[in-house]
């Protein structure tokens, strides 16, 4: 099995488990190596509009970095990888980048949970889709995934397509959206996520869609693999299926990272 790189713990605030679950979880599973990505704290909210049920407070990110150095040590020689999951908020690129500069990640993560303040894979937010033509709100997260892939901040875009959580899928067709994207993302020299996650959620399918996955192959897109795991036993989870979906895009090699250093791995 080759390596998982989008896990959550319980210091997110919405997973549950410690990291030595997770690590003895990626060891059991044959995983060759893993990578702790939980989630920035909310620098784009004000500190008292901060969810800590969403994400880190400011407060635990030294202890989050200091834990993950810590288990590369009880750990080792298996390989453990020092990820984050960042928010892209158009507009709000400085703010990030002063948290992210404090650290030696080995990866980060971009992702888009939020349009102009919409937490779209928020459950209890489902009814905003209703307020949508749902191609143009395929444009507006697309284009939001470029901004954020051409930003400079990130090494891979995690679940690229997860507008489609929910099932919401617009009746005309978006290739043209997946390869404008797509081209933007290749220009960058960003990774692409996929991500067994999807088959978790009412999408019930790999993110990201497998049309999309062959453009990302047709533009030599380089991908990483996650699980998006916010429980110990779903570390690894479905990687037989993302293996087999991206084969069948034509894809021999997935990603690793060390020190932001692209690796690569024979699947």
């Amino acid at each position: 099995m080759p390596v998982d790189y989008h896990i959550h713990t319980k210091m997110c605030g919405h997973a549950s488990g410690e990291m030595e679950e997770y690590a003895a979880a990626g060891q059991q599973k044959g995983l060759q190596e893993i990578g702790f990505s939980d989630h920035i704290p909310m620098y784009f909210l004000p500190a008292g509009e901060r969810d800590s049920s969403i994400a880190m407070k400011d407060e635990e990110l030294d202890t989050y970095v200091r834990r993950v150095r810590e288990m590369q040590e009880k750990y080792y020689p298996f390989p453990i990888k020092l990820g984050i999951e960042a928010d892209f908020i158009p507009g709000m690129e400085k703010e990030l980048m002063e948290v992210l500069k404090r650290y030696d990640f080995d990866y980060i993560l971009g992702s888009i949970h939020y349009l102009n303040g919409w937490g779209f894979d928020n459950p209890s937010h489902r009814k905003e889709y209703d307020k949508w033509d749902l191609y143009e709100l395929y444009r507006v997260y697309f284009e939001t995934v470029k901004k954020a892939a051409s930003s400079g901040i990130f090494d891979s875009m995690a679940h690229p397509d997860l507008i489609k959580k929910f099932g919401f899928r617009p009746d005309n067709d978006i290739i043209g959206i997946y390869e404008d994207t797509v081209r933007e993302i290749a220009a960058a020299g960003v990774c692409v996520e996929v991500s067994t996650a999807g088959l978790r959620v009412p999408a019930g399918e790999i993110y990201p869609h497998i049309d999309f996955l062959k453009l990302c192959h047709k533009y030599k897109v380089p991908v990483t693999l996650g699980s998006d795991a916010h429980l110990p036993q779903q570390v690894g989870m479905d990687f037989r299926a993302a293996i087999a979906a991206l084969k069948s895009a034509g894809y021999t090699k997935v990603v690793t990272f060390t020190g932001r250093n692209k690796n690569y791995y024979q699947i």
